[in-house]
């Protein structure tokens, strides 16, 4: 075991050690810390608390049982909260721009919270999408001792006595645009969808995240399960507070958990659970901030070899309250962890293994929510890459709740989803099309879109296995049907994808994983010699800046190389 922190040096040492640092303590003094609280070791915690997003909403009070669990333990909290934006409100419109950017300017200004402020710990609380990666992001970048955890699904809506989620809100304005239901069926499920605090209930981004966040070990078990409004959410917060002070003691930081088999279980219960296409990016940029190299190719091999054991929306039944209800993400854990489909020897923030955290669950024989592999909703897993000449360097498909696996027809080309959607709500998608949305990956957009808004509208009018969208920006959770995302090269730098036309053929095969656009390689280059790239959307702000920055999807759309300078204490000038 290390040193105790009494007898080691602490990054907080920097601004709370001797004369020339008088200055600093002064303003710690004005904030109400004595002596005591100055010695001891300082802790950061940051939410995402704002009033833009019901899943945000309740974070402020988990905090603070955070800062009581600290105290407890013999640390000195420091609250401090960053952006989250809303995704779901975001969505269908230009604002969605700012969704994936918002995960680099998390994770940067937690960052410089973190390094100004000289604190020894982190406790990070996420909530809508972007912010749970952006969370776990920047505890790789900076390896000191952590805690990630989820601020909580939403409880399940509720329609003519059916659970529902604002998935089936979305798909209603599809169904609306092509008459099957009217305005006021239309309300009724806008007004029954959400009924309080917490992210979107189905294994959408949000909840797919959460379930990552303990099977890499960063969350303690079954603390992501809680739905936001549970009576357990303040204890859960206190003991994150608590166990954090453990890690100090002990000096656990994150690359010492976050390895490259921790990230094989993550893929394995993205896989598992049916997740979110949205994994494709955040597991390779998390693990990039660790310095450990791990691909869209990498979640591949791990989806096609795991069985889906949780039956969720959107391809499924249930919703993550319904997980929370059955014994939570450990329950999905031990299903894989009993079929030898994730690693039991890895680390995790309790101090102890995986194996060791769930060596007293039990996965019911009869399970309905969660299976026992030996009763998995299917064999291979959720998410499938396929390439070929229309994505060389890969595109991701997300296969749970779908039969259909291969596709052939002719494309209908658009430069960017609001007209897209325009020609769906207009009912000008026919069976058999695949609908190309392109110049909205990470650097056209810029900010790769997501296209819930289309996805919904095609599954509403009931051509969401009849037709096949393909484009350079990505879907939210909550998509379902044939729709193809993450299409690398994207169109902005020349990829095949902008040099489509209206009526090339496009046959792709998720089990083969192939996609390809039935266009000679000559005559496709001749297009690309004549193929000029769409002018800038932005000149300036942040949306300029990410475009000039941002790398490739298929690498995870990171800002910068990845790797990062983690705080290296043992270099601190600390002056006694």
């Amino acid at each position: 075991m290390a040193d105790t922190p009494a007898k080691r040096k602490l990054h907080s040492h920097v601004v709370t050690k001797g004369a020339a640092r008088a200055p600093a303590r002064s303003y710690l003094r004005a904030m109400g810390l004595d002596d005591e609280a100055i010695s001891r070791p300082f802790v950061g915690v940051t939410s995402v608390w704002n009033e833009a997003t019901p899943c945000n909403i309740g974070l402020a009070d988990q905090a603070k049982f955070v800062k009581e669990g600290v105290v407890r333990a013999g640390g000195t909290p420091r609250e401090f909260i960053t952006i989250s934006v809303s995704d779901g409100i975001g969505m269908g419109h230009e604002g969605m721009k700012a969704s994936l950017v918002s995960r680099e300017v998390i994770a940067d200004s937690v960052e410089l919270m973190v390094r100004c402020h000289c604190y020894d710990a982190i406790v990070g609380i996420g909530g809508c999408d972007k912010s749970l990666p952006g969370m776990l992001m920047i505890m790789g970048r900076l390896d000191l001792p952590s805690v990630f955890f989820y601020g909580g699904t939403i409880r399940k809506g509720t329609h003519k006595g059916k659970d529902i989620s604002v998935q089936e809100v979305f798909e209603a304005v599809g169904a609306y645009s092509s008459g099957k239901i009217g305005k006021d069926e239309l309300h009724d499920i806008e007004c029954g969808a959400c009924p309080g605090a917490g992210s979107c209930g189905g294994q959408f981004t949000a909840n797919t995240m959460a379930c990552v966040g303990e099977a890499l070990g960063m969350s303690p078990p079954g603390i992501n399960s809680y739905p936001a409004e549970d009576p357990g959410r303040p204890d859960w917060s206190a003991k994150a507070g608590e166990l954090v002070m453990m890690l100090v003691e002990k000096n656990i930081k994150p690359r010492d958990i976050m390895t490259f088999k921790a990230f094989e279980n993550a893929a394995a219960i993205v896989a598992a659970t049916g997740g979110s296409t949205n994994a494709m990016l955040h597991l390779p940029a998390i693990a990039a901030e660790c310095g450990v190299k791990f691909t869209m190719e990498d979640i591949d091999r791990i989806s096609r070899k795991t069985p889906i054991v949780a039956d969720l929306k959107p391809g499924g039944k249930y919703l993550a309250e319904d997980v929370h209800d059955a014994g939570g993400i450990p329950i999905i854990l031990k299903s894989l962890l009993d079929a030898g489909l994730i690693h039991g020897d890895c680390m995790t923030v309790t101090g102890k293994t995986m194996a060791e955290n769930l060596k007293d669950i039990k996965v019911p024989e009869d399970g309905d929510v969660v299976r026992p592999v030996s009763r998995a909703v299917r064999m291979t897993g959720g998410l499938a890459v396929m390439k070929g000449n229309l994505a060389p360097d890969g595109c991701v498909i997300k296969t749970a709740g779908s039969e259909v696996m291969q596709h052939r027809g002719p494309a209908k080309v658009f430069n960017c989803e609001d007209d897209a959607f325009e020609a769906i709500q207009a009912q000008k998608i026919v069976k058999g099309d695949v609908v190309v949305i392109r110049y909205e990956g990470p650097k056209g957009g810029p900010g790769m879109r997501e296209m819930l808004a289309p996805t919904a509208a095609l599954m509403g009018q009931g051509l969401g296995y009849d037709c096949a969208m393909v484009t350079d920006g990505r879907f939210s959770g909550a998509t379902r049907g044939l729709m193809v995302g993450h299409v690398t090269p994207e169109a902005m730098v020349g990829g095949p994808i902008a040099l489509v036309q209206d009526g090339d053929i496009i046959a792709m095969d998720a089990n083969a994983g192939t996609i390809n656009v039935e266009v000679s390689e000559e005559e496709m280059e001749r297009r690309l010699k004549e193929w000029k790239p769409i002018e800038p959307r932005y000149n300036g702000g942040a949306l300029y800046k990410y475009a000039q920055l941002v790398g490739p999807a298929s690498l995870g759309a990171l800002t910068s190389p990845g790797g990062g300078v983690p705080i290296d204490v043992d270099k601190m000038i600390i002056r006694e």
